[in-house]
C-alpha cells in the first residue's frame, strides 16, 4: 500500500503531506505524525477488511514522508506486515518509537546520495536504529540521486516484494 497523505502539501500544493514540515518543531512533528498514523491505520483496516487481507500479506511503502509513517507503523502494529519499503525517509523520533514499538517488520530502506530534502544520513541512522531494535533491514545507497525514485530504486523494490511474497 502507498496512499498520499491526507494533506495538500504546504511546499509543493501539486503534491500531500502527513504533516507539515514547515515548523521546524520535533514536538509539533512527532504530534502530528502520530495523529497521521491513526488516519493510515484506519485506512489500512478498510483496505483489509474490503479485500480480506492479513497484515502478512501487505507491504508498506512509501517516499519521503510516506517512508518515515510506514517505518513508524511497520514497527507499531500489533502484526507484522510483510515488509516496509521506504524511500528517502528517516526515523521520526527515535525515542519515541523505540518506546511503541510492538512489531518488527523487516524493511528495506533507499536513499539518494545526493538528497537534500532528506539528508542521506538519515538512512545511517535508521539502519543503526533498526538493528539495535531487532528488525531485520536491508539498505541502498543509490549513487548520483536527489529527491526522486530512479529505476533502480524501483528495481531493488521490486526484487524485494517478489522474493518477500515468493513470486
Amino acid at each position: 500500500l502507498c496512499p498520499n497523505g491526507h494533506e495538500k502539501c504546504v511546499i509543493n500544493p501539486n503534491g500531500y503531506q502527513w504533516f507539515d514540515l514547515t515548523r521546524d518543531d520535533p514536538k509539533y512533528i512527532l504530534e502530528q505524525s502520530k495523529k497521521a498514523e491513526t488516519k493510515l491505520k484506519q485506512f489500512i483496516e478498510e483496505i483489509k477488511n474490503k479485500y480480506n487481507l492479513k497484515n502478512s500479506q501487505i507491504c508498506l511503502s512509501g517516499f519521503s514522508q510516506g517512508s518515515m509513517m510506514s517505518i513508524n507503523l511497520g514497527l507499531t502494529s500489533s502484526e507484522d506486515y510483510n515488509c516496509v519499503i521506504g524511500f528517502s525517509g528517516k526515523v521520526i523520533n527515535q525515542e519515541d518509537l523505540a518506546k511503541r514499538k510492538i512489531s518488527s517488520t523487516k524493511m528495506l530502506l533507499i536513499h539518494g546520495e545526493k538528497d537534500e530534502v532528506v539528508s542521506p544520513t538519515f538512512l545511517l541512522e535508521a539502519k543503526d536504529f533498526l538493528i539495535r531494535n531487532n528488525v531485520e533491514v536491508e539498505t541502498k545507497m543509490i549513487k548520483n540521486c536527489e529527491h526522486h525514485i530512479p529505476i533502480e530504486a524501483s528495481s531493488s523494490a521490486l526484487n524485494y516484494i517478489k522474493n518477500n511474497f515468493k513470486i
